[in-house]
């Protein structure tokens, strides 16, 4: 116990990494309580988690629990004796069915025959649970008579899928619409007899029943009746208001057809007309140094000339249309002004063109100064524009100018003459 005993005792309550070595042991001790001491309170952590956990997991049990009772619940399908198909659907009598396949979401359609009408549901679909929807199918006889098709008290008489009406006297028709005539319509052909026929005539029910093919109607006396031609064009244009063929209706006996003029052809719907291209076809006779042109209903031979020289000013031809303007000495100030090129230009239209007609140009010359007007559109843009209608055959001619300018300064002019060639008909 002597003052180094001291010293090392002193040292010793020191953190164990400055023990002495006279204080190891003591040292080794103090860690031992301190592992000890971590220990115990890992020990109390874990059981702290065990316990959450384990109260937890019976919160989660319990839930999947109440959970499972209530789908349990729920009505549901046997799956493994659940039907996949329907069962099988036959087609009506004087009927047909369309679809072979009985498979849940699968359609089945259903048609009746001429003469006959559906009862039920047209299109039936396969359900999950084996049964179709809608209901079963019959195809029912339609009453020829019922929807009373003879008019002005005719008698509907039942055929097989057709019927046939037996007109009152001065009566007369498919469906007694016509009355018997002794002078006939307007829209008649009576003074030619390639327009007249006899008619059919059959005993039904102990009566003579007359009917006429179709384009003509009955005409005369219940005696002495006659089947006249019907002319389409005029019935036509008397109930529409309107033409039947876009050029000319041509009445033929029992029909009619469309005619087209001279240089147009008849179009496949059978009543318009189109511009046959004489120029395109090679059908013109136009001579060597001459162009052709199409226009509507025709061609032209064209061979467009420069203008004439006069002063400083004139021209050399460049192409088939188009000429510029030979270099003009330096102090001509009139032939810098004057247009460095003049092309030509041909545009076929219409004749009567609905008025007003827009055209992007801008006028300068022409014989056409009344019956067009320039508006300008934008910077670059000027509409010429239609307002006098024009009735063909005629040719108007139109200059159009362009002018040139860079950063402000005139350049140079450009001409261009149109030629429009209007056509004597308006299609």
């Amino acid at each position: 116990t002597g003052p180094s005993s001291v010293h090392h005792a002193f040292q010793c309550i020191e953190p164990c990494c400055y023990c002495t070595k006279p204080c190891e042991f003591q040292c080794r001790n103090l860690r031992y309580h301190q592992v000890v001491g971590v220990l115990r309170q890992m020990e109390k952590f874990l059981k702290g988690q065990e316990m959450r956990f384990n109260e937890g997991l019976r919160i989660m049990k319990s839930k999947l629990a109440a959970l499972q009772n209530s789908v349990s619940k729920l009505p549901q399908a046997d799956q493994s004796s659940a039907p996949t198909t329907c069962p099988s659907l036959e087609a009506p009598a004087h009927g047909t069915k369309f679809g072979s396949k009985y498979f849940v979401g699968h359609e089945v359609h259903f048609t009746c025959s001429p003469g006959y009408s559906l009862v039920g549901s047209a299109t039936r679909v396969c359900r999950e649970n084996g049964t179709w929807t809608g209901a079963d199918v019959t195809c029912k006889d339609v009453s020829e008579c019922a929807s009373n098709p003879c008019q002005n008290g005719g008698t509907c008489v039942e055929g097989v899928n057709q019927y046939k009406c037996t007109c009152l006297q001065n009566w007369s028709g498919s469906h007694c619409q016509h009355q018997t005539q002794t002078a006939p319509p307007e829209w008649s052909v009576m003074n030619d007899p390639a327009f007249s026929r006899r008619p059919r005539c059959a005993q039904v029910n102990q009566a003579q029943h007359c009917s006429c093919d179709a384009g003509f109607h009955m005409s005369g006396t219940s005696d002495n009746s006659i089947c006249q031609d019907v002319n389409e064009c005029e019935v036509y244009r008397l109930d529409q208001g309107g033409k039947l063929c876009v050029h000319e209706c041509v009445n033929v006996p029992g029909s009619y057809h469309c005619a087209c003029p001279s240089g147009y052809k008849l179009l496949p719907d059978g009543r318009s007309c189109e511009d046959v291209d004489e120029c395109l076809s090679q059908q013109h006779n136009c001579s060597r140094g001459t162009t052709c042109i199409n226009m509507g209903g025709g061609f032209q031979c064209v061979n467009p000339e420069c203008p004439h020289s006069h002063g400083d000013i004139s021209y050399v031809k460049t192409s088939a249309f188009q000429c510029e303007r030979n270099p003009c000495p330096m102090d001509s100030r009139s032939c810098h002004l004057a247009p460095k090129t003049v092309s030509f230009h041909y545009l076929s239209l219409p004749s009567n063109l609905k008025t007003p007609a827009t055209l992007r140009f801008g006028i300068v010359g022409g014989n056409s100064r009344s019956i067009f007007v320039m508006q300008r559109s934008d910077r670059q843009t000027g509409e010429l524009i239609l307002v006098q209608q024009l009735r063909g055959p005629q040719e108007i001619s139109v200059d159009v100018d362009m002018s040139e300018y860079s950063d402000r300064t005139f350049q140079a002019k450009h001409v261009a003459r149109v030629h429009i060639l209007v056509s004597p008909y308006n299609f």
